[in-house]
């Protein structure tokens, strides 16, 4: 599987509390169609805390349908408890995706030794690709570069998703990645200044919106246009920070609403629609 590009972590669209299958299908059409990379469902961005198990592997089906091998799909497939992450897994590879994301465990905050058994377990499990996903403002706990340098030791670690938060921290990353393992951005205002020192490319919940802006910048940067991509990035640059403003993904649910990509603008408690000011800043926007 070849990990650069501008990848999207698919929202999962609701309609009165179940899953949204018609609008889902469009959306994986749409992006698809603008030059996507590939596709990731089941992440946070797809709100994969509140999908139940029959949820899960209907989402997974419908995607590997809907993409019919058009881009490479890899599946959200993370938790806090190594054995019940596996057992997923295994759920997984019956739909036979390119590969899995992989959150660090959270809540329970393991150690830098305790974070490499759970991935080298689950990497001895499977024969999927693996990507794991580094975001310590969620679990509580960095995944630390040695631990990712000896992790991407393992055959089929191939990438991490770096959302980390920190420039300084990524910018070792990047510049210490061994050769064939991928660092892809997964904090997105740091797209530009990443890709600039040799990230691979973006997992970007941002990119459900001016999606070929990405697409274009990125393509710019690998061809050395570091101006031309620059005065795209700081359009992009504007839009980003709004889509964070209120909890992801609501504020990008409520944009595809209203430029008619889904039905309805729906998330799943304890995340709840966003805000009229919001609402007005996104309008002036879309």
């Amino acid at each position: 599987m070849k990990l650069d590009g501008i990848w999207l972590p698919v929202i999962t669209p609701f309609i009165e509390d179940k899953v949204d299958l018609k609008s889902y299908e469009k959306l994986i059409n749409y992006y698809i169609d603008k030059g996507i990379s590939g596709i990731i469902p089941l992440g946070t961005t797809g709100e994969s805390p509140t999908i139940s198990d029959m949820e899960y592997e209907l989402i997974l089906d419908k995607t590997m349908e809907y993409v019919n091998a058009r881009v490479p799909v890899i599946v959200g497939a993370g938790g806090n408890y190594t054995k019940k992450v596996i057992e997923k897994i295994k759920v997984v590879e019956k739909y036979k995706p390119e590969g899995i994301l992989s959150v660090s465990p959270y809540y329970n905050r393991p150690d830098q030794n305790g974070i490499y058994e759970h991935f080298k377990a689950i990497s001895e499990s499977t024969s999927l690709d693996m990507v794991l996903y580094n975001i310590p403002y969620r679990t509580g706990r960095n995944i630390e570069l040695p631990t990712i340098l000896k992790l991407s030791e393992l055959k089929n670690i191939v990438g991490i998703k770096d959302a980390c938060g920190d420039m300084k921290l990524s910018m070792n990353l990047i510049l210490n990645a061994p050769s064939g393992f991928s660092v892809m951005v997964g904090e997105d205002i740091l797209l530009y200044n990443s890709l600039l020192l040799g990230a691979s490319g973006g997992i970007l919940a941002s990119s459900h919106l001016n999606t070929e802006s990405f697409i274009d910048m990125y393509n710019k940067i690998q061809n050395n246009d570091y101006k031309a991509a620059l005065e795209i990035w700081k359009q992009l640059s504007k839009l980003i920070p709004m889509l964070f403003e209120e909890p992801n993904p609501a504020p990008i649910k409520y944009c595809l609403s209203k430029l008619g990509l889904i039905d309805s603008d729906e998330v799943r408690l304890p995340l709840v629609r966003i805000s009229d000011h919001l609402k007005n800043k996104l309008n002036s926007i879309i």
